[in-house]
């Protein structure tokens, strides 16, 4: 309900049309189809409109598309199949006119705009319940049955068997229902929760509901946004291409840092006349500023595009301020999608004057005569340029090309005829949104850990597969695109969609649909997502998640993670998290349910054997929510484990307990019950009194599980080792918390009228850690023996 309120939020409140020759503004609610719309840099787009006139419009559609480069708009009709992201003869509602001006027709309002479609599938989306709340769920409801079942076996047996009273037995059977109900463990589990909370906001994540944490820990899918997730959102140059030889260029984003390259050796560019002359042909003609903010990084007042060029200056030594000193701007035509170039003119102080012009490749070709080398300027072949140019596209960078022209002093004016014919060409280069290096190496440890990484992006194909071959993502080759999405059903999706990691040029039900089909089959999703389209998306998946910073308010309110730095890596730490967080729940169980185990097959051998119960219902329940609960919630703080990400997700339809953990809440209970009961039978048949005889099996029991709750640290590995004795000082804490509970439970007068207890002799305790450590040492055998077998910790 929060996402739509802050859909609707989106919404312009006003806009500018003409009605009876009259230019008025209304509210945009009260446009209707046919409305004449005026549009200027600022405005929010109040409808979806069909563009009839532009200056220079250029309208950022993140919301819709999450691409962040402001997309220019053109009144020329496009192809009827074309996606949001090709239909630049369109205006969309509740997006934002970045620059320039335009003129277009009220096609859709409301509910039958773009942004009210996904309005309508945002409201569609049923929310899934989490795998840990449904295992939960069938674990108790199976545990309530065996309780009920082995309760009223035993009050049978009890009853016609043993010759119990009915009040005796009555209350025996209610101390053993006491005993079986592991009351503690839903605090325990809810605080595991909350702790992985805390544990993921320190990595950069943000969980708004509490279950996700534990459903991060099974995702065996992750569909993420390119741009700014596992890009840096950064335009920069990677390639520059003269007439004189191809140059590489590294580095990452607006940060002047890296190398230019030739043949992968760094290059002095004061000995390379032809990289010299097109990187200050770059910096010249660029409006753009760079500036190191307070926090180090480098920001960007301008087009990235630009900005890129201004980087690739700075890594070439060109000092900026300097060079525009030396090269003052006479006059300039600025870039207009009509023309698709922007000219500057300079004059130096040794009396000479120059055009320098940068554009779209094409346009610029047609506007050179000669091309520069190193021998001076010569006919250049244009066709082999634009090979140059296929196979820079291919990598997915986009392309931009510079000319220069040398022209008289006294030239101040600077005109279109003064480009049109003469230009020297001086080359290409090739610039791009790098990728993270911090989201290559979480994809690298996304696919150690058996998760498939998905790349879902608004951008073209090409662009696309050479992000995804960088990031290590699919076989450099295989992409879906949405118009090949549009043409599949459901089933032939549901069939593809596993083999293929890369899908470009997606819409918002592009992405709905992909997501439900990798749910049907039985994957867990998780999405990444910042724009209004994503919200149905994200809603739909097992864990959405929603960028902190690009993110809208749409998108926030349909996840269940934000992610404070926008960056795939931390998705990476709180899938990590996730598994600890299961791994430690798994571990509170496997200690719990063997404490509440040898508690009732105390009480059952008792009656079996027609005996006193060797521990009271109070008793019971001392043990269960004041030693058990604050020895188990030790275990909630354990460290990440060395080989979280080397094992698969855990399946969505594994049991909370499989074959294993039945097993070992059977063997430790049996274990506890011999020495409780042991305990207890050895004090009676002493003659000692009732009330030393409970205590003293009362104590075992306590003893017990603190000796179990070493072992308990490592499912499978073993806990002969100092790193099991201190590698979480909150065990030693609440084992020390439990020695002083169980003392003041044992002597202080007040709690032994209460309990019904008494003071234990010093030689009784020894003899107590001693059958204490047999359990620990037993437990460890029982470790040593699966790990031989080859259990696998996935499948315990």
């Amino acid at each position: 309900e929060r996402a739509l309120e802050a859909i609707r939020k989106m919404l312009s409140l006003e806009a500018l049309v003409r009605r009876d020759g009259q230019r008025i503004s209304v509210a945009a609610e009260d446009l209707v189809p046919g409305d004449i719309v005026f549009l200027q840099s600022g405005d929010k787009v109040p409808a979806d409109l069909r563009l009839i006139e532009i200056k220079n419009l250029q309208i950022d559609e993140a919301v819709l598309t999450g691409e962040s480069v402001a997309v220019e708009k053109s009144p020329a009709p496009v192809e009827d199949e074309a996606v949001i992201g090709d239909r630049t003869c369109l205006a969309f509602s509740g997006t934002f006119v970045s620059y320039g001006q335009g003129i277009g027709v009220v096609t859709a309002t409301g509910g039958d705009t773009e942004i009210g479609r996904i309005n309508r599938m945002l409201s569609e989306v049923e929310e899934l319940t989490t795998p840990l709340l449904r295992q939960i769920a069938g674990f108790g409801r199976t545990l309530t049955a065996g309780i009920l079942g082995i309760g009223l076996v035993t009050f049978l047996v009890g009853f016609f068997f043993r010759g119990y009273e009915f009040g005796e037995i009555f209350l025996a059977v209610v101390g053993l229902a006491v005993a079986a109900i592991p009351e503690g463990l839903p605090a325990i589990i809810t605080i595991t929760l909350a702790i992985g909370v805390q544990r993921m906001a320190t990595r950069k994540s943000i969980i708004r509901r509490l279950p996700a944490v534990e459903t991060l820990g099974s995702v065996s899918v992750i569909c993420s946004d390119k741009t700014g997730t596992l890009t840096r959102n950064e335009m920069m140059v990677r390639a520059v291409v003269t007439p004189a030889g191809r140059y590489e260029v590294t580095g990452a984003g607006y940060a002047p840092t890296g190398d230019i390259l030739r043949d992968d050796k760094a290059v002095d560019v004061e000995q390379h006349g032809d990289l010299m002359e097109i990187v200050r042909a770059g910096l010249l003609c660029n409006d753009a500023v760079l500036r190191r903010g307070e926090d180090a990084e480098w920001k960007l007042e301008g087009d990235p595009t630009e900005g890129a060029l201004v980087t690739l200056a700075m890594k070439a030594s060109l000092n900026v301020n300097d060079l525009g000193k030396d090269y003052p701007r006479t006059d300039s035509i600025p870039f207009e999608s009509e023309h698709r170039f922007m000219a500057t003119l300079h004059h130096n102080h040794s009396g000479n004057a120059y055009i320098y012009l940068k554009g779209a490749p094409e346009r610029v070709l047609g506007m050179c005569a000669k091309q520069r080398t190193a021998d001076g300027d010569t006919e250049f072949d244009a066709e082999k340029w634009r090979e140059v140019f296929q196979g820079i596209a291919r990598q997915g960078q986009r392309l931009l090309a510079l000319a220069v022209s040398a022209v008289p002093q006294e030239k101040r004016d600077l005109e279109f005829g003064d480009v049109q014919d003469d230009m020297v060409f001086l080359g290409v280069v090739g610039i791009m949104d790098p990728p993270r290096e911090e989201a290559i190496n979480a994809v690298k440890e996304c696919h150690s850990g058996r998760i498939r990484v998905k790349m879902i992006t608004g951008d073209h194909a090409l662009t696309a597969v050479s992000i995804a071959t960088q990031l290590g993502i699919g076989d450099g080759e295989t992409v879906l695109t949405g118009e090949e999405l549009e043409k599949m059903s459901d089933e032939e999706l549901a069939g593809r969609v596993s083999d293929v990691d890369v899908f470009a040029r997606t819409s918002p039900e592009h992405k709905l649909r992909l997501v439900r089909a990798l749910q049907a089959g039985d994957q867990v999703v998780a999405m990444t997502g910042d724009g209004v389209n994503d919200a149905p998306a994200l809603k739909q998946s097992n864990v959405g998640v929603a960028m902190g910073i690009k993110g809208t308010e749409v998108s926030k309110q349909a996840s269940e993670m934000v992610l404070v730095d926008d960056n795939f890596a931390s998705i990476t730490a709180a899938v990590k998290e996730g598994r600890t967080v299961y791994d430690n729940i798994k571990k509170a169980i496997l200690f719990i349910l063997p404490t509440n185990g040898g508690q009732a097959f105390t009480i059952i051998a008792a009656i079996a054997f027609g005996m006193t119960l060797p521990i009271t219902p109070v008793q019971i329940l001392w043990v269960n929510m004041v030693t058990a609960v604050t020895l188990a919630l030790a275990l909630a703080f354990e460290p990440m484990e060395p080989g979280v990400m080397r094992r698969p997700p855990r399946r969505p339809k594994q049991p909370l307990l499989s074959g294993f953990g039945i097993w070992r809440i059977g063997f430790v209970s049996a274990l506890l019950v011999a020495t409780t009961f042991g305990f207890f039978t050895w004090e009676y048949a002493r003659e000692s009194s009732i009330e030393l005889a409970r205590a003293t099996a009362v104590n075992a029991l306590v003893v017990g599980q603190i000796f179990y709750l070493f072992s308990s640290r490592f499912i499978l590995e073993p806990s002969l080792s100092w790193r099991a004795l201190t590698g979480n000082r909150y065990v030693l804490g609440a084992i020390g918390l439990i020695v002083l509970f169980q003392l003041a439970f044992t002597y202080l007068p007040p709690v032994q009228h209460l309990f019904g207890t008494e003071g234990l002799a010093l030689a009784t305790w020894g003899k107590l850690i001693l059958a204490g450590l047999g359990i620990f040492i037993l437990v460890e055998i029982e470790k040593a023996i699966f790990r031989k077998c080859g259990k696998a910790p996935d499948r315990v």
